[in-house]
């Protein structure tokens, strides 16, 4: 960081709509600072733990009981290990309120959770986009597949996502490097279910890890590690591809432990003018100023700093004119374990861990029109080959029996949509105040009716559809999962047509503040099932390319 507190662009978060931000705009020549409240972690030298066989692990890999005391949300979640737990926040150090539970999966580094993201990569389409409209429940999205389209060309062609051409409306097909293969159980399912069900597919995941070579990044080595950050740069993240796109550029700075208290607002030009950001080690107050802003400190962070962003002109917090900033607050839904076995193929096995598995596109009210409930849910999973551990032996006979691989099965997951309530919603609570004196956050948000309808249907479905095909010891268990769980929290403060509905425009331009942009997950007016960071990335680049032209305008 150089004595330099003026930029021509600022970029607020560096995950993965932030990172794509920063590339966009240094690019198109913007001297751009990021400012990341996390700890810097550099690409391949600060990956500590990728190359590390189990037996390495202190703890093989689990957190000891005080650490899950200090990471008493993180670790609510699967994803969270001995392995990786340095690039989690530290829930004991940033509490937060949950009037119900939420279990908020949050970074604490440079890249954010691009470095822990799960990767499946996959387009939204016009039913995803319109779904609001057609049944009422959100506002209506001011935007179509087509306006987004170049850009998931765009933004696919530079991360690298690998899958396979299926000509399906509604998951549409994208710039794709070839496919990972599926192994011979996955192809017996596939054959069974299609041959079964007219209107089922199952395809392979198509993931941001690449099956060749990209711009200098190597294929993926089917380690399935990609959680602890891949010194290959098989997988896309901040370090591995924007951000050195950006700083090739030679317009790009990084500011690590800055945190955003708030955005600045200048009453004369109507305009945001800069940042204040707390230093965390030195807990100093600096000011960075812009001639543009994007927010991407994600979805509820982001809304956080919008209502500490009082001013005379908004006593309610930047852009929360009509008290919509923090409503609307989704997660999708899962927790179905479903397992299954495959008869026959003893001869057959598997090669290596490839970093995605197969994947069951949305097909209820779309081929089918359910009573129960709108919208709808699809699943995830793979096929393997269980091992022996169970084996009654004892000794070397349990070791024996542990070199031969066991029955084939299927295991599946879903993920389900949730409506835009209002009633979801985070706040600011002063009545507590987090380590920087700031004040703490409140967060009240449930699944409701709608919701737990598709959960049950998820599970009566795949339970009968498995059954029909042939497969045996079909086996459907768990509990839906609490609000943040699924890692995909989104809409709180959305797109839309109107202001005193939403709270930026068709561009993620606030309405308010035609020189903030905020792309992503907080933008998002409704929820979709599927994994939403494409969209993200897609919603970002385009952004910025208005932002740039309008700039050019006078306009900005």
């Amino acid at each position: 960081m150089k004595e330099n507190y003026h930029f021509d662009a600022i970029v607020i978060g560096s995950g993965i709509s932030g990172g794509w931000a920063a590339k966009e705009l240094c690019e198109k020549g913007l001297k751009t600072i990021v400012l990341e409240r996390g700890t810097m972690v550099e690409h391949i030298k600060d990956y500590t733990h990728a190359t590390k066989d189990p037996w390495e692990l202190a703890h093989r890999n689990r957190l000891t009981e005080e650490e899950k005391k200090i990471y008493y949300v993180q670790s609510r979640h699967y994803s969270i290990g001995e392995d990786n737990k340095q690039y989690y926040v530290r829930d004991i150090d940033h509490p937060y309120e949950e009037k119900q539970r939420y279990d908020w999966v949050r970074a604490d580094v440079f890249g954010g959770r691009s470095l822990l993201w799960g990767r499946i990569s996959v387009r939204w389409n016009d039913i995803d986009f319109g779904a609001n409209l057609k049944d009422g429940h959100g506002v209506d999205w001011p935007i179509r597949y087509k306006d987004i389209a170049p850009w998931y060309d765009y933004v696919e062609k530079f991360i690298g996502v690998n899958g396979t051409k299926e000509g399906l409306e509604i998951l549409p097909d994208g710039q794709f490097q070839p496919g990972f293969e599926m192994n011979c159980a996955e192809k017996e399912v596939k054959k069974r279910l299609e041959s079964q069900y007219s209107h089922i597919r199952l395809i392979t995941t198509r993931t941001a890890n690449l099956s060749a070579p990209l711009d200098g990044r190597s294929a993926c080595q089917h380690r399935n590690l990609c959680h602890r950050g891949c010194p290959f740069g098989a997988y896309f993240s901040t370090q591995s591809s924007t951000l050195p796109a950006a700083a090739k550029t030679g317009n790009l700075t990084i500011r690590t432990g800055a945190v955003v208290n708030k955005i600045l607002y200048d009453e004369k030009s109507g305009k945001a003018s800069g940042v204040e950001v707390i230093d965390r080690e030195t807990l100093k107050t600096y000011v960075y100023t812009a001639d543009i802003i994007f927010l991407n400190a994600s979805t509820l962070a982001t809304a956080y700093i919008l209502l500490n962003s009082t001013s005379s002109r908004f006593p309610n917090g930047m852009g929360n004119d009509f008290d919509i900033v923090g409503r609307h607050l989704m997660d999708h839904h899962k927790g179905l374990s479903i397992t299954a076995n495959i008869e026959g193929m003893k001869d057959k096995y598997t090669f290596g861990r490839r970093p995605g598995g197969v994947y069951i596109p949305r097909f209820k009210n779309i081929y089918t029109q359910e009573k129960d409930f709108i919208r709808g849910y699809y699943y995830q999973g793979n096929g393997y080959r269980e091992n022996n551990s169970g084996s009654d032996e004892i000794g070397a006979g349990l070791k024996a029996a542990m070199t031969e691989p066991g029955k084939w099965k299927l295991r599946l997951s879903y993920y389900g949509e949730t409506l835009p309530y209002a009633e979801n919603r985070m706040t600011l609570n002063t009545d507590i105040k987090d380590i920087f004196g700031r004040p703490g956050m409140s967060i009240d948000c449930s699944f409701k009716e709608n919701e737990k309808a598709i959960f049950k249907d998820a599970g009566d479905t795949i339970q009968q559809m498995l059954n029909d095909i042939g497969l045996k010891n079909v086996k459907v268990s768990g509990k839906m999962s609490a609000p943040g769980n699924a890692n995909h929290e989104m809409g709180t403060a959305r797109m839309g047509h109107d202001e005193k509905t939403s709270v930026l425009n068709k561009w993620n331009q606030l309405h308010a503040v035609k020189n903030l942009f905020i792309t992503d997950g907080s933008s998002m007016a409704s929820s979709n099932c599927i994994n939403p960071s494409l969209t993200y990335m897609a919603l970002t680049a385009r952004a910025v390319d208005y932002a740039l032209r309008e700039m050019k305008k006078g306009n900005i």
